[in-house]
């Protein structure tokens, strides 16, 4: 996707933000952040637009890597299941910056459409605008709480695998229980790895 037709693709997201709070969503969403190449590589084509959505959702229900099924209908709402656009989901209580998810840029939030950081984009400025990570404790704080919530979650998922109801409530949310338990699987490790490769870099 060329560079230009990444930054249209995310104003109609932001949009599809705007409609959405017309039908309040459940869990409410709260802001847009655009995150990943397009930002860090402003004029280049890009495979995919990144952006993680901020819900007003415990942290503890909303594990890194996984799309619990009252996000579902909130994507389709929002016309990011079919489009390239990778998305992300991350509670509001937690700070929006984590491994994957660096220097982002806010696109949207409940005030309206951030039209300065839009246009920063069209013309390959949005650098300065872009949010800093947490300080290092906090940093670390939140990466040990991610981490441990991902693996409580893992052990949820397995517990209730073969519960008719857990399987049932996943499948009517359009995302198969296998599907769902890889994208945890996979969300776990991706912080172990990070949380690792840290380790061995200090």
């Amino acid at each position: 996707m060329r560079y230009a037709t990444a930054v249209r693709r995310l104003r109609t997201v932001a949009d599809s933000c705007t409609r959405a709070l017309v039908f309040p969503a459940e869990p409410p969403l709260v802001a847009a952040y655009v995150f990943g190449p397009v930002l860090d590589e402003p004029g280049n084509d890009v495979e995919v637009v990144q952006v993680a959505f901020v819900l007003d959702m415990p942290a503890a229900q909303l594990s890194w890597g996984v799309e619990p099924p009252a996000c579902s209908a909130l994507a389709e709402r929002l016309g990011v299941t079919k489009a390239p656009v990778h998305r992300v989901w991350r509670p509001a209580e937690r700070h929006i910056v984590n491994h994957a998810i660096r220097r982002p840029l806010r696109i949207w939030s409940t005030a309206g459409i951030d039209e300065t950081a839009l246009e920063a984009l069209t013309h390959q400025q949005a650098e300065p605008l872009r949010e800093d990570g947490p300080a290092p404790a906090q940093a670390n704080a939140q990466r040990e709480s991610e981490r441990r919530e991902a693996l409580a979650h893992l052990r949820d998922i397995r517990d209730h695998y073969q519960d008719a109801d857990w399987r049932r409530r996943h499948r009517s949310a359009g995302q198969p229980p296998e599907t769902y338990l890889w994208s945890a699987l996979d969300g776990f490790l991706e912080l172990e790895d990070a949380a690792t490769s840290r380790t061995r870099g200090a």
